[in-house]
């Protein structure tokens, strides 16, 4: 994977360079020879990248050693010509000189940098608006370690990989992992649009950018719409560079649009590639193919077998730095290694859609819910509550009942209602002695952190805001990203554009989600270029049928239930509860308790690989 590394403050510098490439290993996952390093009195940083998107500068003269990696694009000229002729990390050395921390408004596009001032004795972490790119840190003593991996940071040898139990709870309940946290007690990660600043020995955080809603904004839709072509034409031109891209073609409404813009873009029929599943209800190659054949594209498509996931766990859990649980890496791997194979070095990818769109299927429920709140409260509760709960529960009116239960949970922690470890009492689920060292209302804290930081006050617009920090940013980025690592392609989010995210923020909520119709501007403005199906075929996602092959395919059951059986050992879960749980997947509930089991299998396969960490659960 690529990415930036390094430290401030270590007094020890005869072995600086082989420790800082033992942490650029950490981020590639492999022996670099050699990598781009600096080292100065007590700082280090390395930038690396297979992709040729990473630049180191060093300046004796002004005292600064830069380390920059992503996809950068600046709107002055001046930092333009720097980039192309010297690199982003000169770039940036000028807009630093120039503005200080406010340098960072002038970076455009993803990226992860480190700016290690010596005359100002400080350093400088900051990450991209949308989070595409990951930077972590630890701050030892006076020392402060960072790194894009966990890998790397725990490289160094001042930093103990010592997993958080915290974090354990945390991947359980979120399936990641989710920042600022880290399975590793002490490393932080920075949160999208976030930068640190270490100076005096201390850390201090702020964002340098928030994402502002406008939502009464009064553009008609032909207005709207022509502004919005505009843009993607604009995003996907500025994804495009030497190497030979290609785009992931689901068959859905993002991946469509992204297929027939770059089409038109490049004037040539776009490579896409797809990936089925033999399956019912999985399934979508048929809409991506209505999508090539809609567009012209070259289509190239892999159906994944049972086997080809048995295949891929083990290298799936060895190439994240934290455990991670969403299953659908494995098809995206799959994907990633099809395009590779046809000499794809660079694939557009089309997540982010659903986040600043109202794409997401929950937006339009919970608008539902949300509706009950409009009734006046005295009603509610001297009528409807006391008359609806006095009657026995049947028919209609359980389904009242349990409306007005779940109406009554506010938001965000509404969101969570049909989490497994919310559903269920923690007692049956974790041992004693875990529960003891873990806060179970944490994720839930964080969900309402992120929630309230919106600048928005519609509901629609807070849960896009929440889903784009942490769904998008700590889950979705983080599967594409490190898939196409794996696979060996780099991968570009044209609809993570900052001037078409901006944009969308303009969109009234009310047209982002028309009455329950999800994505109603975006499917109305590109209804005349988008093929008839793809607008009106029902929300699917990129689900792997997990849980059905489990039934039928030997080996994989065999994995899943040896993966639990180890996981027995690691005192967290009661194995009384991981025995309910192939118990219940084996009566029937094949997609809800087969998720729960990978998630507990793709942890159990990270701990193995990753034995020198130290536990402190008991």
């Amino acid at each position: 994977m690529s990415g930036i590394c390094g430290w401030i403050n270590n007094a020890e510098t005869s072995a600086a360079p082989a420790l800082i490439a033992a942490m650029a290993q950490g981020l590639a996952g492999k022996a670099i020879d050699p990598p781009s390093l600096c080292v100065s009195g007590g700082s280090a940083l390395s930038a690396w990248s297979p992709h040729g998107n990473a630049s180191i500068y060093k300046s004796m003269e002004d005292g600064l050693l830069i380390a920059f990696e992503g996809h950068p694009y600046w709107h002055s000229d001046t930092l333009t010509k720097l980039a192309n002729t010297q690199g982003a990390a000169a770039a940036i050395a000028n807009a630093y000189q120039r503005h200080g921390i406010k340098a960072l408004q002038e970076i455009h596009g993803a990226f992860a940098l480190a700016i290690i001032d010596q005359k100002k004795h400080q350093a400088l972490l900051a990450v991209d608006r949308l989070g595409i790119r990951p930077l972590c840190y630890v701050q030892t003593a006076n020392q402060l370690v960072f790194g894009s991996t966990t890998d790397s940071v725990i490289a160094h040898p001042a930093v103990n990989a010592t997993i958080d139990p915290q974090a354990i709870f945390n991947y359980l309940f979120c399936h990641m992992v989710p920042s600022p946290g880290s399975i590793y007690a002490g490393v932080r990660k920075l949160l999208p649009g976030q930068y640190i600043l270490f100076q005096e020995n201390r850390v201090s955080e702020a964002f340098y950018w928030a994402l502002e809603y406008q939502e009464h904004n009064q553009d008609t839709l032909t207005v709207r719409s022509s502004r919005l072509k505009d843009l993607l034409n604009n995003a996907v031109q500025r994804t495009l560079s030497d190497h030979k891209t290609g785009a992931f073609l689901s068959g859905g409404t993002d991946s469509s649009t992204i297929t027939g813009v770059l089409t038109q873009v490049c004037g040539t029929p776009a490579n896409t590639y797809s990936i089925g599943f033999e399956a019912d209800g999985f399934d979508e190659m048929e809409y991506a193919r209505i999508t090539a054949k809609h567009f012209g594209s070259h289509t190239h498509e892999y159906y994944v077998t049972p086997q080809d996931v048995v295949d891929a766990i083990p290298l799936v859990a060895q190439a994240y730095d934290e455990p991670f649980g969403n299953a659908s890496a494995v098809p995206t791997y799959y994907c990633a290694k099809l395009a590779h194979q046809d000499g794809i070095r660079m694939l557009l990818a089309g997540d982010g859609g659903d986040e600043i769109f109202g794409g997401n299927a929950r937006y339009a429920k919970q608008k539902i819910f949300e509706i009950y709140a409009c009734i006046p409260r005295a009603l509610r509760q001297t009528l409807i509550e006391p008359v609806a709960f006095a009657l026995p529960e049947m028919g209609p009116l359980q389904k009242l009942q349990s409306y007005i239960r779940q109406a009554q949970v506010p938001l965000p922690d509404r969101l969570e209602s049909y989490n497994f470890l919310h559903r269920t009492p923690l007692s049956e689920v974790f041992e004693t002695d875990f529960l003891k060292h873990i806060n179970p209302t944490d994720p839930v804290e964080q969900m309402r952190a992120v929630y309230q930081r919106a600048h928005a006050s519609s509901s629609i617009n807070r849960m896009m805001y929440f889903d784009l920090k942490q769904t998008l940013a700590d889950n979705d980025l983080r599967k594409v990203n490190r898939m196409c690592a794996l696979a060996g392609v780099d991968v570009r989010y044209p609809l993570l554009d900052e001037d078409i995210v901006a944009f969308a923020a303009t969109i009234p909520p009310e047209m982002q989600v028309k009455g329950v119709n999800l994505r109603y501007f975006f499917k109305e403005a590109l209804r005349d270029f988008l093929p008839a199906e793809t607008l009106t075929k029902s929300k699917h996602g990129f689900g792997l049928p997990f849980g059905l092959w489990m039934h039928t395919h030997a080996p994989l059951r065999e994995l899943a239930y040896d993966s639990l059986h180890s996981f027995r050992q690691r005192g967290y879960i009661k194995p009384a509860c991981l025995d309910q749980l192939i118990e219940q997947h084996r009566a029937g509930h094949a997609s809800y308790y087969g998720a729960m089991i990978w998630v507990i299998m793709m942890l159990e396969q990270w701990l193995q690989f990753h034995k020198g960490a130290v536990a402190t659960a008991p």
